[in-house]
């Protein structure tokens, strides 16, 4: 039993995404979806208008609080 545990979690871990964060490119997309949302939440649409921000917007914040913690240029604390 315990043998099938170990093999799973060696899956798992082996299929987890381990790449190295491109952090300038982050920040870019992350402006870009700034800025394409801002105008459809100041028009009154509301997160729920705005379907696809949703994770974009949460890995968005997390990428920026990240980069600042990192002191990576051009990345701003929010």
């Amino acid at each position: 039993m315990k043998a099938a545990y170990v093999a799973v979690a060696v899956l798992i871990a082996s299929g987890a995404e381990a790449r190295i964060i491109d952090w300038r490119a982050e920040l870019e997309r992350c402006r870009a979806l700034r800025e394409n949302v801002a105008p459809l939440l100041l028009a009154g649409q509301g997160t729920s208008g705005v379907a696809r921000s949703g994770r974009a917007a949460r890995r968005c914040m997390w990428i920026e609080r990240r980069a600042a913690r990192k002191r990576i240029p051009g990345a701003e604390a929010r």
